[in-house]
């Protein structure tokens, strides 16, 4: 067995000063960490707002980091290849089974994620506020050249969790696409659909964010506020992308934007439980479905995709000692609109 590097991994909010890592496998890699982004799971994780918490417990799940060891097995990878990892570390990847041979893999059966989840050896997963991680090497994928590293952190999650959605209902040229809640997801959902070819639509309640929305591709802005422009569009999109946590009572309202057949799909995680008459799903014949993150080939074309057509997330940030200072920005809802944690660079590994 090859040993790992780092032996004593230092994280951050995790309350607790050092972990030591699970047991460099054959097929593992470990990577020293450049970045790591700031997703609203990790606050959600870290407040156990989300039940089942264990403690302590090293959230981040969009790392970009070097290979600094690997097992005997991780053929497919070297040592110094710059790679990042998204929101799971584990799946079978097998031909048998069900989700992962429809690059579904986020849903196997046997899946582990970044952190907060136990491998099957019962050693917890770790993730990404630390100086090193160790994970499969299948879910360590390599940053295209083209693309700057300080901004591929939040491509590992949020850009996988908007475009995964497109790239599986076929969004193309023509579509008449709506994203609202124009912040983290969102912003990047604009790009994604843009750069798809479609006609895209940018709805949110602070008609601010205007400009800026048409600058990333959006066709058109729909302040959500001015009921005018809101009439404008009913009836008139093929799809829907709500990256808000937008209460139950307003997915009436989402359904009368919709085209007939249109469809709606959740990526964001609002409260509670939602609302519908049935008679709106007969007499519209729209579909409500969601999209959880991307697996390992969705990754690969997410990083991709967004390398040629320079998509790139709206970032601050912060050095990594000073994680609490961007975790509050974040909880604030004043970040615009990730924010990417950068360890202090250091030549010894």
């Amino acid at each position: 067995m090859v040993e790992g590097k780092i032996n004593e991994i230092h994280g951050w909010a995790a309350m607790k000063p050092g972990l030591t890592p699970r047991p460099l496998g054959e097929h593992d890699v470990e990577i020293k960490i450049e970045y790591s982004g700031i997703c609203g799971s990790d606050l959600h994780t870290i407040k156990e707002e989300w039940s089942g918490t264990s403690y302590p417990a090293i959230v981040g799940h969009e790392i970009v980091g070097k290979i600094i060891t690997k097992g005997e097995k991780a053929t497919h990878l070297e040592e110094g290849d710059l790679v990042g990892v998204g929101a799971q570390v584990y799946g079978c990847l097998q031909k048998d089974c069900n989700p992962c041979s429809r690059d579904l893999d986020p849903h196997c059966p046997k899946s582990v994620f970044t952190y907060n989840t136990k491998y099957p050896d019962g050693e917890q997963a770790h993730g990404g506020y630390a100086e090193a991680v160790r994970v499969d090497s299948n879910y360590a994928i390599k940053i295209p050249a083209g693309l700057d590293p300080v901004y591929a952190p939040p491509l590992m999650c949020a850009g996988a969790t908007v475009f995964a959605p497109m790239l599986r209902k076929g969004v193309k040229k023509g579509d008449r696409v709506g994203v609202i809640g124009i912040g983290g997801l969102g912003h990047l959902a604009v790009q994604y659909a843009s750069a798809l070819g479609a006609e895209v639509v940018a709805f949110s309640h602070s008609p601010n964010k205007r400009e800026q929305c048409l600058k990333l591709g959006a066709s058109k802005f729909v302040d959500t506020s001015n009921k005018e422009e809101v009439d404008a569009v009913r009836r008139s999109l093929n799809y829907l992308f709500v990256a808000s946590n937008s209460t139950s009572n307003q997915y009436n309202e989402f359904i009368s934007w919709m085209d007939f057949e249109g469809q709606i799909v959740l990526l964001a995680l609002p409260k509670g439980n939602m609302s519908f008459s049935p008679g709106e799903f007969i007499r519209t014949e729209v579909a409500i479905t969601g999209s959880l993150i991307g697996g390992v080939n969705v990754l690969k074309k997410t990083l991709e995709f967004s390398a040629k057509h320079k998509i790139l997330p709206i970032i601050e940030r912060y050095p990594m000692e000073k994680v609490n200072d961007a975790i509050v920005q974040v909880d604030s809802g004043k970040a615009r609109y990730r924010v990417v944690l950068e360890n202090p660079k250091d030549s010894n590994l």
